[in-house]
């Protein structure tokens, strides 16, 4: 499966019309609730699927392995776009502490468009794969509040009401709780409900997209807060974190379609739970800045230019 194969498919021309409708300045628009309903069902079908997936397949070494290193890894990056928005990117303690944050926790819909490209090419990766993106969303959020709270007097440890988003934020708790649901009934009671959550799958993948690009484009354009230098950090920190995760990947034995997941969780940003929980744990972080970065930059790289890259250097690194 090469670049041109990811470029040409349904899911990335929707988001590359998004971008475009926006940049010409056109009225198209998803209503808001339409896109919470399909954010829904997205996280429910990948959570679902996959825990079918593992309840077939069972428990195994691999699980262990990349749970164990999403874990690791979605913990330690923060510490690295943490030095680099520092030095490089001139920002302060607090904003630096939100920014590195996003960049350590994964991106629901960059994974999904992932694995449909995968799929879509006779790669698609292990089932457990979902549970590892749950895990992947936490830890750079604690991450992310201790380095901002480290270089800002004044600052005490994190309420009750800060770790209650961290740990029971919706994503988190739907994608466990459709992968638990998954797991129990199997792929035999899961065949009754196939038709909605693996039938409507790209269709609903497609509209979604269509609306991140709309999306992405317009909050670029009102943002007045992101340098030349942000901009170039934006870009380069998914390419720095996805090859560190390509090659950790390859260090615990994943297959290559497994592998290219792995990495583009690792290069992926969140700007859905991350965001949420900075409101509340570092509510004088500007959230333009890092929803722009996230959202607006590092988005669109991942899944115009991102996905095919890591697919090609974890298919490379498993020759």
């Amino acid at each position: 499966m090469g670049p041109a194969d990811t470029l040409l498919s349904p899911v990335i021309l929707f988001f590359v019309l998004g971008v475009l409708a926006a940049a010409v300045r056109s009225d198209l628009t998803i209503p808001e609730s339409m896109a919470k309903a399909m954010s829904l069902f997205l996280m429910a079908a990948i959570g679902l699927k996959g825990g079918v997936q593992v309840s077939a397949a069972g428990l195994s070494g691999g699980m262990v392995a990349a749970g164990l290193a999403g874990l690791v890894l979605s913990f330690a990056l923060p510490f690295l776009a943490f030095f680099l928005l520092r030095r490089w990117g001139r920002l302060d303690g607090l904003n630096a502490g939100a920014v590195a944050a996003c960049y350590g926790s994964a991106s629901v819909v960059t994974f999904a468009t992932a694995s449909e490209a995968l799929t879509r090419g006779g790669m698609a990766p292990a089932g457990y794969m979902v549970a590892v993106l749950a895990i992947m969303e936490t830890p750079a959020i604690v991450s992310g509040m201790l380095l901002a709270r480290r270089g800002t007097p004044g600052r005490g440890r994190p309420g009750g009401h800060v770790w209650r988003e961290v740990l029971l934020n919706g994503s988190v708790v739907l994608l466990l709780g459709s992968f638990a649901i998954g797991a129990i009934i199997g792929k035999a009671r899961y065949e009754p409900i196939a038709p909605m959550f693996t039938g409507l799958w790209s269709g609903v993948l497609c509209l979604f997209l269509l609306d991140m690009g709309l999306i992405a484009v317009r909050r670029l354009r009102d943002s007045k807060a992101v340098t030349l230098r942000l901009g170039m950090l934006a870009v380069a920190l998914p390419i720095i974190n996805g090859s560190i995760g390509a090659l950790v990947a390859r260090g615990v034995g994943l297959d290559p379609g497994s592998a290219a997941a792995f990495a583009i969780l690792a290069a992926s940003a969140s700007y859905i739970a991350v965001p949420a929980a900075m409101r509340l744990a570092l509510p004088k972080a500007d959230p333009g800045l890092y929803l722009s970065l996230s959202l607006a930059i590092t988005f669109p790289f991942n899944i115009l230019f991102g996905i095919p890259l890591f697919i090609a250097l974890s298919t490379a690194l498993a020759r």
